[in-house]
């Protein structure tokens, strides 16, 4: 895919993930690693935008160095959106997993709950081989810092989803639709979960 198709399934599955519940109020950021001309760069969310309405025209394009490229200046002659400030947690990632071309941040509530409470959240059947019975959880880090984006992309080494400890859960994947598909599945992963402890505890 081109850059503009790119920010145009960015902006599509953020406001899908939306609907889902899967990214309340402002929370939350997508990403996706492409190349042009040979060189390599991310597509990403805006920073300070709720994925409820975000456009493709807000995407920002950034080097492998979080730096932005490929800016213009919109109609009111004012620079285009900042990348989410979780951009080098996805940067990172994508220099650790030559095979991931997508980063998806959500903070659905009940995955984001077991995360505040440093439960791990098992691996159900129904989304790929569960070569790992539970999602593993990666130690807290404040957000938009370097020790998040370390943390994360050493947690995602060996694997496709990590739920960050007092935060929320990220997912990568071979393509967007695999990744957001991830956070949604754990989700309703973690759903099931907390019905079962319910019912067991009666």
């Amino acid at each position: 895919m081109n850059k503009k198709e790119i920010s145009e399934s960015i902006a599509a599955v953020s406001n899908y993930l939306y609907e889902k519940g899967l990214v309340p109020g402002k929370s939350g950021n997508i990403s996706c690693k492409f190349s042009e001309n040979g060189v390599k760069k991310v597509a990403i969310t805006p920073s300070g935008v709720s994925l409820k309405s975000v456009t493709p025209e807000e995407i920002v394009i950034v080097d492998m160095d979080g730096n932005k490229i490929d800016e213009v200046m919109n109609q009111n002659n004012k620079r285009d959106k900042m990348p989410s400030s979780e951009v080098f947690m996805h940067l990172k990632v994508y220099k650790n997993r030559n095979d991931v071309k997508s980063v998806v941040h959500t903070h659905s509530p009940i995955a984001t709950g077991f995360a505040f409470a440093g439960v791990e959240i098992k691996r159900l059947e129904g989304f790929g081989p569960i070569e790992n019975t539970v999602i593993p959880l990666v130690d807290y880090a404040a957000p938009g810092t370097m020790d998040l984006a370390e943390n994360v992309a050493k947690g995602m080494e060996k694997e496709d989803i990590v739920s960050l400890k007092n935060h929320g859960i990220v997912a990568c994947g071979e393509n967007l639709d695999e990744a957001a598909l991830l956070t949604e599945f754990v989700e309703e992963s973690a759903k099931i979960q907390f019905v079962t402890s319910l019912i067991s505890a009666n």
